[in-house]
């Protein structure tokens, strides 16, 4: 048996459903200029699916700088004020190409749609951009406390819609989340460069290039190659 029934899809929030590295990324430059740290756009990368404070860890490791705890979950809440002030001016506008038309699509069509994000700013998101009664379930860093690539918030996620793993794809836009996925044992679907998410089964550009037929599609194919890795 190749196909593979999709019953549940597990969306991660930031680089999915709307772009809000660049709001993390100006966050973060702006308390690595205060700590004195040349960041770049490039170290940003090494940011995406990782929590907040592992992010500053990442941080002050490219400053070689040691802090003491307390200091550091200082620097973490101020990096977090500032993201809030960023992402508070967000709307409806920021949700990313082709999203919505696709969650809806899956909606009618009985499949089960959740959120797998490791930001405690998820429900501030999802109200500012109109979709916090989109999803029938949201694991975020509210109720999860592993980050990416542990796998506890998507198991969270298919746990929450009822949906066994197996029957779960994950669409995630970082190396750490679509290893989360795997690690989960779900499909995985990059959305992205398939340069960069080397692992996820299939990529895509954006959501704009998936529909309910891709789906299937994709499903038959990921099916086909977890057959293919065990023959």
């Amino acid at each position: 048996m190749t196909e593979m029934e999709v019953k549940g899809c597990i969306f991660d929030l930031d680089g999915v459903i709307v772009d809000t590295a660049k709001f993390h990324f100006l966050a973060w430059k702006r308390l690595a200029d205060q700590l004195e740290i040349h960041f770049t756009l490039e170290d940003n990368e090494l940011l995406k699916g990782v929590s907040r404070m592992e992010s500053l860890e990442i941080i002050l490791e490219i400053g070689n700088i040691s802090l003491p705890a307390e200091t550091k979950n200082e620097y973490a809440e101020l990096k977090n004020k500032w993201y809030v002030e960023y992402i508070s001016r967000m709307s409806d506008e920021d949700i990313l190409p082709g999203c919505l038309q696709f969650i809806i699509e899956l909606k009618k069509a009985g499949i089960r749609v959740a959120i797998g994000s490791a930001s405690k700013n998820t429900p501030l998101i999802l109200s500012r951009i109109g979709l916090s009664d989109l999803f029938d379930a949201v694991a975020d860093g509210n109720n999860v406390s592993n980050a990416k690539p542990n796998p506890e918030v998507f198991l969270k996620a298919a746990d929450m819609i009822g949906i066994e793993p197996g029957k779960c794809i994950v669409f995630e836009d970082a190396i750490a989340g679509v290893q989360a996925a795997l690690n989960a044992g779900m499909m995985c679907v990059g959305v992205g460069s398939a340069e960069v998410l080397t692992k996820a089964h299939i990529v895509i550009s954006d959501l704009s290039k998936m529909n309910l037929e891709m789906l299937e599609m994709a499903g038959n194919e990921i099916g086909l190659q977890k057959k293919n890795d065990f023959s």
